[in-house]
């Protein structure tokens, strides 16, 4: 829990620099890629997750919520996966609006697969219109995602993990 405060901080600090940047003059060079964390650690995220999450920002109105569990060997992961899911459920429960971004990334994204299929299966068909859910992942567990997420009527954007 909190590792997701953290990254939720990260995000709200992230946003109003990243409005900045489409001021600035177009630079000369594409922004080169971070490479794909391979640690729990938030500082080795919060590059990759800026870059994955800048491009899909427009319409979005408030801070992304950002779902994240560490590795699978850390220690209590379970305990970190079943507070994840309660807060990803009770989050869900309360209803989403417009303009609002779910972000999913992890180092344990089949546990990750698991708790969207879990929390989204008591979420009413067409609820979460105008809701971005973001999944950064393989393309097989995109699709699981996308099959658990698109009937509450999201938007699913996939990002590869690379």
């Amino acid at each position: 829990m909190n590792l997701l405060s953290r990254l939720l901080v990260v995000a709200c600090l992230v946003l109003p620099f990243t409005a900045c940047k489409k001021e600035e003059a177009p630079q000369a060079q594409a922004q080169v890629a971070p490479p794909l964390p391979t640690s729990s650690e938030q500082k080795d995220w919060k590059p990759y997750l800026e870059y994955k999450l800048t491009p899909h920002m427009g319409g979005i109105t408030s801070s992304p919520y950002v779902y994240f569990l560490p590795k699978a060997d850390t220690e209590d992961f379970d305990g970190k996966y079943q507070r994840q899911l309660e807060k990803l459920q009770t989050d869900l429960g309360r209803g989403m609006t417009e303009g609002v971004m779910l972000v999913f990334a992890s180092p344990a994204p089949e546990k990750e697969v698991e708790m969207i299929e879990a929390a989204f299966k008591d979420v009413p068909q067409g609820s979460m219109k105008g809701v971005k859910v973001v999944f950064i992942g393989t393309p097989i567990l995109g699709e699981r995602v996308k099959a658990a997420v698109e009937p509450a009527g999201v938007s699913y954007i996939f990002e590869e993990a690379k």
